[in-house]
């Protein structure tokens, strides 16, 4: 369940692929990121009218701020959705929710085509940049230009 917009919305469950390409990328990102940032799996956030539970999160520390609330918006570096069975609901109303809260880098997961859809510069309600990377391409989150992450790496098996 999912409060999005102030609507409770049901999440299917999460498939094989969806969990073990999720992992792929969570490892990745702890490594890279320990000791510079928090990365959190599949938990809440809070936001203006909605607490979604996104894949990935990586927020800002001190990881013990989050004893008495959950990331805020501005607590937010990047944010993940892996996205099977909800890609849709992901690359359209999500990605508004979070451009509306000023999210500033926004990757989705497509587990179905194995690209990995990034947004990034929110502003007027939506993101004004919009990019695919197939897996031969690389990305580095905008907090962190020294971390490249190959998208093949969070396909592989």
């Amino acid at each position: 369940m999912e409060l999005l917009d102030g609507l409770i919305l049901e999440m299917p469950p999460e498939g094989t692929e969806h969990t073990y390409f999720e992992e792929n990328l969570a490892k990745r990102l702890e490594r890279l990121a320990e000791g510079r940032a928090y990365v959190r799996e599949n938990k809440p956030i809070t936001l203006s009218n909605s607490e979604p539970e996104p894949n990935i999160v990586i927020a800002k520390l001190p990881r013990s701020q989050y004893l008495d609330h959950h990331p805020f918006p501005t607590d937010i570096l990047l944010l993940v959705e892996v996205s099977k069975s909800t890609l849709e609901r992901d690359t359209s109303v999500k990605k508004k929710i979070y451009a509306r809260e000023n999210i500033p880098d926004y990757w989705v997961v497509d587990v179905a085509n194995r690209k990995l859809i990034v947004y990034r510069s929110p502003g007027s309600g939506d993101y004004e940049q919009r990019a695919e990377l197939s897996s031969t391409e690389k990305i580095s989150p905008l907090a962190f230009f020294d971390i490249e992450i190959a998208i093949g790496q969070i396909f592989s098996v």
